[in-house]
């Protein structure tokens, strides 16, 4: 997997802000680690699902939960590593075009494009507090208690767009007792890194935690000059010669810091605040060319006589990337000019191969035992993040497309619960919750394929989003080993996105905003320049720059669920619950006529499954099953009866089923063995489609029989041997190996024929041997991922049907290698 769109991501999980769960959960969880060490027994890890601190085998949810010491021994440093062993669970990384951002799902229900007015289907919840982009969201696991991933809408329990599930990430919390870790690693490709922790008691009722990383790495797809590498090509070179790399893309680069303190003056009142600042500079992703075709425009050549065609296509860990396009006259296709473009000048436009990155934020949580059943909970967090990156999206020195990107965003949270415990058979949770988000997505596109017109614009187009919520949770143990719970939330939100088409300089591009360059920015009303040309100076036009789009939505959510213990190691569940994810409106119109709503989606799940300990607890074994009604479909588009297009319709209903089953086992001491497995049936609803429907009723054609984003087969195997050496400590070898099959990767209309991209299935294997001495506190690991050293894609993209020419994929990592350090105090 590429370092180096998870650098920039990956860091947010030691800084994003965090509020912690009240002091108790977040320690037992720990405890249970300290006993899973033993090799002999699996861990009783506790989560807070459910407002309330349980045990995972009392709660009536499908989830995978994973503690701190599970994700060092897998060497699982990200959130993409660790979901990558995880059932009907997808993140991963995008490519360069997308920037520091990944796709999501669970159960196939997720997002893939990071722009801010759209919203993700999965919810990421950094101790409690969600995380509202995409951008930035592959979090690195550093000084975490646990990890939970809940599957299934999460709708009432943790809100809006948790429409296909949850995750919740969780920080170790500052005791006092000056512990703490400091961790460095040396690895291929220049790898260096070192993490630190520790944890001071202040007073007897302050303490604080100071966790740091730094990262770097070079890149592992190599950036050449192609007119070096091919003399004679036609294609002047820039390098020296000899030396045609230009660059290593896929690199890693940052650095971070976050500061805990944790106040408990009274055995009723506690409090924890959090800081945290993160810069992480980098190379872009590093992507491959895999195929070309006929480009609609003629402005696309290199050079005089040079076609973009296969010639461009470097090789497995190599592209011919440019940084920009030189600057030209417009030249349509003859003779067909219908917008009079002709000798349009076009601009230089120039950029790096590098990403940057920077953010901070704040957080706090205040609890309050009003008395021994009641307490009062307030959770307060602020983020800011701003990040540049460029790509070239025709992945050769061809002047097809290229973009600098600029992304600003702000999002302010509160959250008030109130929990009671009336009595040894009922609990409830009420609360209230509210968000605010600002997002500017500063776009400048170079795009030179489209034959109509020439497309370079600027469009710094805000989106502000605001939700409120009230909730309520509650569950009831009405005779023994059987309980009920139920959950009702009420959401209302609001987004409003304003649109602006300009020129480099400023001025409203009159390709895309004709009414805009003739009347202002803001203009609505009567053609009096009769504009269109049809004599009618009365009839209304609508500038877009300068155009507001409002969405709006109420939503009510519920969920009910019945569990029952069969035996103490024994529980059988099932539930009906619903989610939802936002709508809004396009936010990459092209013309007035473009800008259309999309509905949110909606999902209804029922799920049943069983949750089992055997033989002592050395075997755990969770299973589920589950239907889910999927309503609304929001389906990218990128063909429109006016070209170019790149919009976002609902386009469908779905039927989507599935099971998944965990297994954690230690046969004997010293050996632990854990597997997964999961399988995903997703089938669009045929009488909810016609495949001849004009655009927008059925946007791009969609099938009964595409497929969904995620592999409908997916496992898992890992298992380690702790050989104890005495009074020489111990040795640990562990070997995992993970597969996912092929996934859906979009579709294309080429010469009347559509073509399904899918990424290839894929098997990996990593290995890890740990020494550790005899008083537990110091480590010496070795680590070899992607041992057999497969290459696979992480991701494909496919704009050969939009005339651009390109379908060009993101390949994952190479084998690595590693070694670390790990000293604790």
């Amino acid at each position: 997997m590429s370092r180096a769109l998870l650098a920039s991501a990956s860091i947010l999980a030691i800084t994003t802000p965090a509020s912690a769960q009240a002091q108790p959960p977040a320690a037992a969880p720990q405890a249970a680690e300290q006993e899973a060490a033993s090799q002999s027994s699996v861990a009783d890890i506790v989560v807070t699902a459910q407002f309330r601190a349980q045990r995972l085998q009392d709660t009536p949810i499908s989830i995978t939960a994973v503690g701190a010491a599970e994700l060092e021994a897998k060497s699982q440093t990200n959130l993409a590593q660790m979901a990558d062993s995880a059932p009907n669970v997808s993140l991963k990384p995008q490519g360069a075009s997308f920037g520091p951002s990944i796709t999501a799902s669970i159960r196939g229900v997720g997002q893939n494009d990071f722009n801010p007015a759209y919203e993700p289907g999965v919810g990421i919840y950094i101790d409690d507090v969600y995380y509202p982009q995409l951008t930035g969201a592959v979090f690195e696991l550093l000084d975490l208690d646990r990890v939970e991933i809940l599957r299934g809408p999460q709708g009432t329990l943790a809100g809006r767009n948790a429409e296909g599930g949850a995750i919740k990430l969780y920080s170790k919390r500052p005791s006092g007792d000056g512990g703490g870790f400091v961790e460095v690693n040396y690895g291929i490709r220049n790898r260096i890194g070192i993490r630190a922790a520790a944890d001071f008691g202040i007073t007897d009722t302050l303490a604080v935690r100071i966790s740091g990383v730094a990262k770097q790495q070079d890149g592992f797809v190599d950036r050449v000059d192609y007119g070096c590498a091919n003399p004679g090509s036609g294609i002047p070179s820039t390098q020296p010669a000899g030396d045609c790399t230009i660059s290593k893309l896929g690199g890693v680069g940052y650095q971070a810091i976050r500061a805990i303190a944790f106040w408990e003056p009274s055995d009723k009142l506690d409090v924890t605040v959090i800081g945290d600042y993160t810069r992480d500079e980098h190379t872009i992703a590093g992507e491959v060319l895999l195929a070309t075709s006929t480009v609609a425009s003629p402005n696309t050549n290199p050079a005089p006589g040079v076609v973009y065609d296969n010639r461009f296509i470097c090789g497995r860990y190599c592209n011919y990337i440019g940084t920009g396009q030189p600057a030209g006259v417009w030249t349509p296709p003859i003779p067909v000019d219908p917008y009079g473009a002709a000798g349009t000048p076009l601009a230089a436009t120039q950029g790096t191969d590098r990403s940057l990155y920077k953010g901070w934020g704040v957080s706090g949580q205040i609890n309050y035992a009003l008395s021994d059943a009641f307490k009062l909970s307030s959770i307060t967090g602020y983020r800011t993040f701003n990040t540049r990156f460029d790509s070239d999206d025709d992945i050769s020195p061809a002047n097809i497309g290229f973009g600098r990107n600029y992304l600003e965003n702000w999002s302010f949270s509160q959250e008030v619960r109130l929990n009671a415990e009336l009595g040894d058979n009922l609990n409830a949770t009420v609360g209230g919750y509210y968000f605010k988000q600002s997002s500017t997505y500063d776009s400048l596109q170079d795009i030179r394929y489209v034959p109509v017109y020439p497309l370079q614009f600027r469009q710094p187009d805000p989106t502000k989003a605001e939700a409120k919520a009230a909730f309520a949770h509650i569950s009831w143990k009405p005779v023994d080993r059987l309980t009920l719970s139920g959950g009702l939330r009420y959401t209302t939100e609001t987004k409003d996105q304003t649109y602006y088409r300009l020129n480099f300089d400023g001025t409203v591009n009159r390709f895309l905003d004709p009414v805009g360059a003739a009347y202002g920015i803001g203009y609505s009303g009567a053609d009096t320049l009769d504009y269109n040309g049809n004599g009618n100076r009365t009839e209304t036009v609508t500038a877009l720059s300068g155009l507001t789009a409002h969405y709006s939505a109420k939503r009510w959510d519920y969920r009910v669920a019945a569990d029952y213990r069969l035996t103490d190691s024994l529980m059988v569940y099932g539930s009906v619950s619903t989610g939802f994810k936002g709508g809004g409106s396009n936010p990459r119109p092209f013309t007035t006529q473009q800008v259309i709503a999309f509905r949110p989606e909606k999902l209804t799940a029922y799920e049943v499954g069983f949750k089992s300990d055997f033989f002592n607890r050395r075997v755990r074994l969770n299973a589920a099953a589950f239907i889910n009604d999927y309503v609304d479909i929001q389906i990218p588009v990128l063909t429109c009866p006016t070209a170019p297009c790149a919009a976002r319709l609902n386009a469908g209903d779905a039927r989507v089923k599935g099971f998944e089953a965990e297994l954690s086992a230690y046969p004997i001491d010293g050996l632990a063995i854990d597997a997964s497995i999961s399988y995903l049936d997703f089938k669009y609803k045929a009488s909810s489609l016609d495949p001849a429907a004009a655009y927008p009723t059925n946007p791009g054609g969609v099938s009964a029989d595409d497929p969904p984003v995620s592999p409908p087969w997916k496992f898992s195997l890992g298992a380690q041997y702790k050989i104890d050496l005495d009074k020489a400590g111990s040795l640990t070898p562990r070997f995992d190996v993970t597969y996912e099959d092929k996934k859906f990767g979009g579709s294309a209309v080429i010469n009347g024929t559509r073509i399904l991209n899918f990424v290839p299935a894929y098997t990996l294997a990593n290995a890890r041997l740990t020494w550790q001495n005899a008083d537990e506190d110091l480590d010496v690991s070795f680590e070899v991922t992607n041992l057999f050293d497969k290459y696979y894609y992480l991701s494909v993209f496919d704009l050969r049907g939009a005339g651009a020419g390109v379908r060009k994929a993101r390949p994952g990592n190479p084998r690595e290698w590693a070694v670390t350090v790990k000293k604790k105090f």
